[in-house]
């Protein structure tokens, strides 16, 4: 393997940035900055995620699932993807499910979870979300230019605002021919003349009915003349709809990227759990089936999320039989173009290299010379790997968060060594959650973390019994 990314050759990495990755990955969370400093692997899933991204700019849609167990990763390549797309002039919209926020619910869920992504609605220069009213100003302003480009009259000649009127009312119409379109191009041209008039007011009202703030049709109407809101029914179809506005606003198009499905499949009732998977199919099947333009969708979730068929979303016969995965697939080669993506877990040596990298951003934070050479980093994946069922349940999160937790011990004690820390008999690894399971009524329940204390064999007794199945090999 390549280690031409290793420690000595790693990039400097800004204090803030390198402060929030560490702290962000310490406490099991996917930082949303630095994460091209710390990415290893994934080759593979990402070009195929990539791939999407170029059916999306052309026009097409797309719609994913990515798969993995927790702390495998899920989260970290949909940041990751989140960030590549904003640099290629996309806008991304993110949301988490939770018990509030579902697809669809009978107290306003679904609208919780439309709320969540147009607040998280984020572009290259407004990479923290909340860009709605950006992106209309910067849409007005296209249009004014463009105008002023081709018909070469200057801004405060009458004849131009006529212009630009005739070209806003072109997009508007092409966007009224749509499910919905007409009052979202009614509001569009409101807020282009609220725009004119320096009518803040308006404008307000406007991005109110767009962030799904009105409740009642009646207020809508007496606001700003339409009969008609965002509801917990239709609020895809407004997804969409703004994925073909934010082309004619001059970007490459919307990606929306959905984590935690695991929440809908937690949900006790099999009729409500069943109207959350029949609004999925029905976003599956507008992207794959072409009723969807300029849009891609990223769903994650676990294994049992998908694959239970007494209430995950193989239990919805629809869905099951479009996601089931062909029988030539296995792990090491899987079908990287089919809507399911599974994480494999990262290699001994991917973790290595991020070890290094992570090694490298510590001590820059900190002010401070390496202390682990590549030798000890490989003897700690070796013992992180060689643990009890590690093949199968191992995750880069918990690897990650044993290795900030020692280059901490390391710094915040120079007398202490590497081997001093892994032959303590009161040294833990980070531990994942225990298996989620059906309880005897019907409902679903987790574990709770824990921490399990394992002894760890010096050097003779590893010679001594080489079956004692504590350390894992590999070759650097």
């Amino acid at each position: 393997m390549d280690f031409s990314n290793s420690a000595q050759s790693a990039p400097k990495v800004p204090k803030r940035i390198a402060r929030t990755v560490l702290n962000a990955l310490k406490g099991g969370v996917v930082p949303r900055i630095g994460l091209p400093y710390i990415t290893v692997g994934r080759k593979l899933e990402i070009q195929a995620l990539l791939s999407d991204v170029d059916i999306i700019a052309d026009g097409g849609a797309t719609c994913r699932f990515i798969v993995g167990k927790y702390g495998s990763g899920k989260s970290f390549l949909i940041q990751a993807i989140r960030n590549y797309v904003m640099d290629k002039d996309f806008i991304v919209a993110d949301a988490d499910l939770s018990p509030e926020r579902r697809l669809q619910g009978s107290r306003g869920q679904g609208l919780a979870t439309y709320r969540e992504l147009i607040g998280n609605l984020a572009t290259k220069t407004k990479p923290e979300g909340g860009a709605l009213s950006l992106i209309l100003d910067r849409w007005i302003s296209n249009v004014q230019s463009e105008v002023i480009q081709e018909s070469g009259l200057q801004l405060n000649d009458p004849k131009v605002g006529a212009l630009v009127d005739q070209r806003i009312v072109h997009v508007t119409s092409s966007m009224s021919e749509l499910v919905h379109g007409f009052e979202f191009a009614t509001l569009l041209s409101r807020y282009y003349h609220a725009y004119l008039d320096g009518d803040a007011l308006t404008q307000q009202q406007v991005l109110r009915w767009f962030r799904a703030e009105f409740t009642l049709k009646r207020e809508a109407k007496e606001a700003l003349g339409v009969n008609i809101i965002i509801t917990d029914d239709n609020w895809y179809e407004y997804i969409k709809l703004f994925a073909q506005f934010f082309r004619y606003a001059g970007y490459a198009g919307l990606l929306v990227m959905i984590d935690e499905l695991v929440n809908i499949y937690k949900i006790p009732n099999s009729i409500t759990r069943q109207y959350n998977y029949e609004k999925m199919l029905t976003m599956y099947n507008d992207t794959l089936q072409g009723k969807a333009h300029y849009l891609g969708l990223i769903l994650g979730a676990t294994p049992q999320t998908l694959e239970d068929k007494r209430r995950g979303i193989y239990s919805y016969e629809a869905l099951r039989s479009r996601l089931t995965e062909g029988k030539f697939s296995r792990p090491g080669a899987r079908d990287l173009l089919a809507p399911v993506i599974r994480l494999d877990p990262l290699t001994p040596e991917e973790m290595l290299v991020l070890c290094e990298k992570l090694q490298s951003m510590h001590c820059g934070l900190y002010g401070y010379e390496p202390r682990l050479t590549t030798e000890d980093l490989a003897s700690f994946i070796q013992i992180e790997y060689g643990r009890v069922g590690a093949d199968q349940h191992i995750t880069p999160r918990e690897i990650i968060r044993d290795f900030i937790e020692l280059c901490d011990l390391l710094y915040q004690h120079p007398d202490l060594t590497l081997q001093a820390i892994l032959d303590s008999s009161s040294f833990t690894f980070a531990s994942a959650p225990q298996p989620q399971v059906h309880d005897s009524f019907g409902t679903y329940s987790t574990g709770a973390v824990s921490q399990q204390t394992h002894q760890v064999v010096s050097a003779p007794e590893r010679n001594a019994d080489p079956d004692a199945g504590l350390y894992a090999e590999f070759t650097l």
